[in-house]
């Protein structure tokens, strides 16, 4: 299927997005994780666009799309993604995020309740006072000093390398490109989520909703549990040997799970 690029005029300047699908279908939004771009569901977005209308759009700041100027946030991000929806006169959709994408989904279903008919929570963190504590204790996750000889672009490569299959340089350089992309923000939505206040948000969230749990993803596997406390209505589905860039590492599974999980939706 053909995957069609555009720009959506939003409140922050141009907004970059990817579609594939019938126009008349159900849509349903796909969110990236930071600091990536809709290029994460290169490989998702035919497989769901066979029975929807599939859109992976940019985040604000991210990939191609604009930022407008305004701080970063899980909140600003979620506003961004309902004006694209009132752009493509998309009343309903049902949403995925991954990792970020995951946060800014539940900041969307709970913020646009009547927006959101389902959620896919993929890889996601719950982001609460023990978690903005430890994230404060550690390191920068893919800052880099740059420097003349080219070796922060090693460093980069590194950083994720541990959390990304063998034999797949083809993942770690996508990472790269949309890292570079972002430059000197590129930890600006790992921040972004360390300060999300999701113990205060997510009680809102009352939509069916699945949480996919890569079983390889020591950042996000341990936090799929407490996600399912929170949200009593969802259940665990576990991608055996997914790892942090799970929708582009195994996007037939990944894309199966989704589909499965939408065809139970009354």
């Amino acid at each position: 299927m053909t995957v069609r690029r555009a720009f959506a005029d939003l409140s922050v300047g141009q907004v970059h997005y990817a579609a594939c699908g019938d126009a008349d279908a159900p849509a349903v939004l796909l969110l990236h994780q930071s600091p990536r771009s809709w290029a994460e569901y290169r490989a998702v977005l035919p497989l769901i666009g066979a029975r929807y209308r599939a859109i992976a759009m940019d985040t604000a700041g991210f990939g191609d799309s604009a930022d407008g100027g305004v701080p970063a946030s899980i909140e600003q991000w979620a506003r961004v993604a309902c004006e694209l929806l009132d752009s493509l006169r998309i009343a309903r959709a049902d949403v995925v995020g991954h990792h970020t994408g995951g946060v800014v989904a539940i900041e969307l279903a709970s913020a646009f309740t009547d927006r959101v008919r389902s959620l896919v929570l993929s890889s996601a963190p719950f982001t609460d006072e023990a978690f903005r504590r430890a994230r404060a204790q550690r390191p920068p996750i893919d800052e880099v000093a740059p420097s003349e000889d080219g070796s922060h672009l090693t460093a980069l490569w590194q950083k994720r390398q541990a959390f990304y299959p063998d034999g797949r340089p083809d993942l770690l350089e996508a990472f790269v490109l949309d890292a570079l992309k972002v430059g000197h923000r590129v930890e600006e939505g790992h921040r972004a989520v360390a300060s999300y206040r999701m113990e205060d948000r997510i009680a809102c969230v009352t939509q069916p909703a699945l949480i996919i749990r890569a079983t390889h993803d020591p950042f996000a596997a341990p936090h799929a549990a407490e996600l399912q406390h929170h949200l009593p209505q969802a259940r665990i589905v576990d991608i055996e040997g997914g790892m942090v860039p799970l929708p582009d590492q195994m996007p037939e599974a990944f894309a199966r799970t989704v589909l499965d999980f939408l065809s139970t939706l009354p």
